[in-house]
């Protein structure tokens, strides 16, 4: 227990400096609202309509996308740092593993997914569309 009093100590200091802050900021903050600085503010663009609006699933798909193939990298990059190590073996696996993640880039090609020309109702149409004719 004594070797990780240090760690403890730290966790408190970094925990009581973020509390500290939070309540410095809380207290010498204005506290005058109006309704500019209650106002969604974006990107440097006023909001047209109002925010209760639903987000497109598209922005959802991309983040999603971007973290498998961020993952997809760091384990690409932990594989190169042992590849003597790992031989045969290793290049295998990580043979596999790419191979699923190039396999989803395609699945998601083909589902449009990264196209942002093409309405959502659109596609589902056209795809209705192609299962009657074919």
């Amino acid at each position: 227990m004594i070797s990780w009093l240090p760690v403890l100590i730290m966790f408190l200091i970094a925990v009581g400096f973020a509390l500290a802050s939070l309540g410095v900021s809380y207290l010498l903050s204005p506290k005058n609202p109006t309704t500019e600085k209650l106002a969604p503010y974006e990107c440097g663009i006023f909001p047209e309509e109002e925010p209760s609006q639903r987000f497109p699933v598209k922005f959802y798909m991309v983040a999603m996308l971007y973290i498998v193939f961020d993952i997809e990298i760091i384990f690409l990059l932990a594989w190169a740092t042992r590849f003597n190590q790992l031989g045969w073996y290793g290049i295998l696996v990580i043979s596999i593993f790419t191979f699923f993640v190039l396999e989803t880039l395609y699945y998601v090609w083909k589902k449009d997914v990264l196209d942002w020309n093409i309405p959502r109702r659109k596609r589902y149409h056209e795809s209705k569309t192609e299962e009657k004719v074919g």
